[in-house]
């Protein structure tokens, strides 16, 4: 049978035995789901659990793999995200690998990819149980009464050039009780597009800077110092928060529980969450 090739016999389907996760949230996701012995390679991204590290090889960054090394491993399914992968995926392709790839960018979507990523294992219910508790604690979260008004939050994903926050990330903000500085740009998915100008932030004048710089770790003196940032009333009571790329960038569980906690605590100091 050639390699990737799922296999039924009459109606009866037999979920992958073998999964290469290409990045960090299907890693975590598999796990939360008691399936992880389904993994036997992942992204050298993933380190939730921690566990993960000691226990599964490591056959990818994120633009790029050693297709050797996962072709050895001789996978039933290759899981990767968005087109970010396509080089490596069209490889795997190429090579008779099956692949599947996500492109959630927004809660929904990763709330969606939980319970397809579910039901591709044969544990439908429990995708749906884990997805439900997620959808049950976001409501909680944006449940919880707050002082007005509400902080308004800029979130930078990257620092030279300047991005914004993609989807799941400003919404995950406005749960946590907080207002979006740059709104609009949500419903851009490529970082290309996200691109914003210093100037941007300072007319948008948020009360507080949330940054996440993709694995770089954030420096609050190279924010504080750019031209004109001085009056943005986030750098003048010092209000510019480090959010760590392994919680928040992720779009899987990672996110809704870690991320949005430590936007919480970024917003509203003297919360318990």
């Amino acid at each position: 049978m050639a390699r990737g090739i799922r296999h039924t016999v009459g109606m009866r389907y037999f979920p992958p035995r073998r999964i290469v996760c290409l990045t960090e949230e299907t890693v975590e996701t598999l796990y939360l789901l008691g399936e992880q012995d389904r993994i036997v390679g992942v992204s050298g991204y993933a380190v939730r659990p921690p566990g993960v590290r000691r226990e599964k090889p490591r056959v990818s960054a994120f633009i790029s793999a050693d297709i050797p090394k996962i072709l050895a491993l001789e996978p039933d399914l290759v899981l990767a995200f968005s087109d970010l992968q396509a080089n490596i995926v069209a490889d795997l392709v190429r090579a008779g690998v099956a692949v599947h790839v996500f492109n959630q960018r927004d809660i929904a979507g990763i709330l969606a990819m939980i319970r397809t990523l579910g039901a591709m294992v044969g544990a439908a219910e429990r995708g749906d149980q884990l997805a439900r508790g997620f959808e049950e604690r976001l409501a909680q979260v944006a449940a919880t009464p707050r002082a007005a008004p509400k902080p308004k939050v800029y979130f930078e994903e990257w620092d030279d050039p300047l991005i914004s926050g993609i989807g799941w990330v400003s919404e995950l903000i406005e749960i946590a009780g907080g207002e979006d500085a740059l709104p609009k740009l949500r419903f851009q998915q490529a970082a290309k597009d996200r691109i914003i100008s210093s100037d941007v932030v300072r007319d948008a004048a948020p009360d507080v800077i949330l940054a996440s710089w993709c694995g770089k770790k954030v420096v609050p003196d190279r924010i504080r110092q750019r031209s004109g940032w001085g009056d943005i009333p986030a750098v003048r009571n010092n209000r510019i928060v480090e959010i760590k790329s392994t919680i928040i960038l992720q779009p899987g569980p990672a996110a809704l529980t870690d991320g949005l906690d430590a936007i919480v605590r970024a917003l509203w100091p003297e919360s318990t969450i």
